[in-house]
C-alpha cells in the first residue's frame, strides 16, 4: 500500500490532473508536551455559518499524511473539512497509531479530542457529520475511535483493518469495511471476524443484501447499517475507494 501511493504521489507531482482540489492547510497540536499535526481540506464555505462535515483520515503504518492525502478523498467529497492526520514514529519503528485502549498512553485518542476541540474552534462543524475512516494500522484505530469515542462520530469506514481482542464497539454506529480477499498483511478471515462484530453490535445480523459487485449490505435493523465491499486484490486502496466511503457517509447522519 504505501509503494502503491508513493508512486500516484510521483505521478501527481508530474501531472496537474492529479493534483490536490484545493490548497490545503497544516494544524498543528500539543499533546501530552509532542507536537501533532495534520493537513487540512476545508471549502471555502468552512469559514462561514454553514455547518458542515468533518471527516478524520488516518493513514497506515509506515506511510505519511503527505502520501495519503492523495488518496483524495476531499476530491471525492469537496464539501466537507478532511483531516489527514500524521502519525508518531515510536522509538525503532514506524509511524502509526494505537490500536487498544491504553496504548502508548492513548496518545492518539488525545489527539483527536484535541483536534476536535480546535478544528470546532476554527470552522463551523455539523456535529451529527464528523466521521472517521483509515487504512491498515489506520482502519485499526477507526475501529478503536467507535469503541472508545462512539458519540463523536456519525460513521466509520475502515478499510484493511482487524480488532484487536479488547476493541469490543457496543454503540451502534453505521460502519463501511473495505476489505481485499487476498490479503496477505491484515489476513481476510481477521477482517471478517472484525465485520461479524459490527454486525453483532449493530444488531443486523443476517446475510444481508447485494448493493453492487463485491458489496453486502447488512440492515436495516435494530441498530445501523453495517456495509462491506469485498475486492478481490489484497492489501490495498482500490480505486474508488474514496468515493464510495464520501457516498456512505453522506448517508448517515449521527441519530441521537
Amino acid at each position: 500500500m504505501q509503494m502503491h501511493l508513493r508512486s500516484l504521489s510521483l505521478a501527481c507531482a508530474l501531472s496537474l490532473l492529479c493534483m490536490p482540489a484545493a490548497s490545503a492547510d497544516e494544524m498543528t497540536w500539543r499533546v501530552d508536551g509532542t507536537t501533532r499535526r495534520a493537513i487540512v481540506y476545508a471549502p471555502a464555505a468552512a469559514r462561514g455559518n454553514a455547518r458542515l462535515p468533518l471527516v478524520f483520515s488516518f493513514h497506515g503504518r509506515g506511510d505519511d499524511a503527505e502520501n495519503f492525502q492523495y488518496t483524495d478523498l476531499h476530491v471525492a467529497w469537496p464539501e466537507a473539512i478532511v483531516v489527514y492526520f500524521q502519525g508518531l514514529e515510536p522509538p525503532g519503528g514506524l509511524a502509526g497509531w494505537q490500536v487498544e485502549r491504553g496504548e502508548h498512553n492513548d496518545r492518539d485518542l488525545k489527539l483527536v479530542d484535541a483536534a476536535l476541540a480546535a478544528l470546532r474552534t476554527k470552522y463551523a462543524i455539523d456535529d451529527d457529520r464528523v466521521y472517521a475512516t483509515g487504512f491498515s494500522n489506520g482502519a485499526m484505530f477507526t475501529y478503536l475511535l467507535w469503541a472508545e469515542r462512539p458519540g463523536v462520530f456519525a460513521a466509520f469506514a475502515p478499510n484493511a483493518g482487524r480488532l484487536r481482542a479488547s476493541v469490543r464497539p457496543t454503540v451502534p454506529r453505521p460502519l463501511f469495511h473495505i476489505a481485499g480477499e487476498r490479503d496477505r498483511q491484515v489476513a481476510f478471515t481477521d477482517q471478517q471476524a472484525a465485520i461479524a462484530v459490527a454486525v453483532g453490535a449493530n444488531g443486523v445480523a443476517g446475510k444481508g443484501t447485494s448493493c453492487g459487485e463485491g458489496c453486502t449490505l447488512y440492515g436495516p435493523g435494530t441498530g445501523a447499517p453495517v456495509m462491506t465491499w469485498i475486492h478481490r486484490g489484497g492489501h490495498e486502496y482500490p480505486r474508488g475507494t474514496s468515493e464510495r466511503i464520501a457516498a456512505f457517509f453522506r448517508a448517515h447522519a449521527r441519530t441521537r
